[in-house]
């Protein structure tokens, strides 16, 4: 019997079986042995060790198609990252952290801008220019109106991870995404202006028969930028790409350089001066990361 793993906690796993809905299981000892554990998404071999109250035991790991390592999951398809327009106000240089931890990763991106019935035109038409061509497709939207058509589409048939800070309306996504989820959803702190952390543990909501969505715990507690280095942050840039080559100076930073065609573009407007402005900021991260 198969099954996928949708939560883990403190040694048990729930296995959505298609046959007889959760099992809850444990992991025999072999991968103890091993040193191998079992993680939210992997889909997994198991025997029902108890019919009537659906317990049993995972047996084997199917070959994974993708990791993430903290938090650890297995098998994500894309990711899905939210922020709000407002309230939170967007931490934009956040945001880009995500995207390159990403596409580090290998892994397609939706960018989810929530929170659109608060937000005027211009921050709308701002964000849109800015992210236009980071390489994430772009959704507009208030998860609080169900106003979730697209995102519906973009997740069918796969398991997407969600990514954002809190308080930006992750949870609501997914109550109304899937209405058995029942997550709890968190007031935004008004001392504070973010979200209460309300994710615990690693879980998979089942949307339907091959759609799920994962919320994660702790996605912003640990260096997004991984071991990426001030010299290659540029290949996270999609934006960069058709001017590579073009200044005078090659390798060129796209920082300070004369003759450098990523800042002529930039000043023509071909690229967003808040991508440009963000990327110089993690540029310079990354740069004196390096001198401690």
């Amino acid at each position: 019997m198969q099954g996928r793993i949708v939560k883990g906690i403190a040694g048990f796993y729930y296995v959505d079986v298609k046959e007889t809905g959760i099992v809850e299981c444990h992991a025999v000892g072999k991968f103890r042995k091993d040193k191998e554990k079992p993680l939210v998404g992997d889909k997994v071999e198991l025997e029902i060790t108890d019919a009537k109250n659906l317990i049993g035991s995972i047996t084997g790991i199917l070959p994974r198609k993708s990791m993430l390592y903290r938090p650890e999951v297995a098998n994500v398809s894309q990711a899905l990252v939210v922020f709000a327009y407002s309230s939170p106000d967007p931490n934009l240089g956040l945001l880009d952290k995500f995207l390159i931890m990403l596409k580090n990763h290998n892994i397609e991106c939706g960018l989810c801008f929530n929170k659109n019935d608060i937000a005027s035109d211009k921050i709308k038409e701002e964000m849109a220019e800015a992210y236009k061509n980071s390489g994430a497709k772009i959704f507009s939207l208030s998860a609080l109106n169900n106003d979730l058509d697209q995102i519906r589409e973009f997740i069918k048939g796969k398991i997407t991870v969600l990514a954002g800070p809190s308080g930006v309306g992750k949870s609501t996504l997914i109550n109304n995404l899937c209405p058995e989820a029942n997550m709890e959803t968190g007031d935004i702190s008004k001392k504070l202006a973010r979200g209460k952390h309300t994710t615990r543990h690693s879980q998979l909501f089942k949307v339907d028969e091959d759609t799920y969505i994962m919320d994660t715990p702790g996605f912003t507690s640990f260096e997004l930028l991984g071991d990426i280095d001030k010299d290659n942050l540029k290949a996270f840039y999609p934006e960069f790409y058709p001017y590579e080559g073009g200044c005078r100076f090659d390798p060129c930073s796209h920082t300070h350089e004369p003759s450098c065609s990523v800042k002529e573009a930039v000043e023509e407007g071909s690229i967003s001066r808040i991508r440009y402005n963000g990327y110089l900021a993690l540029y310079k991260e990354l740069q004196d990361r390096r001198k401690y």
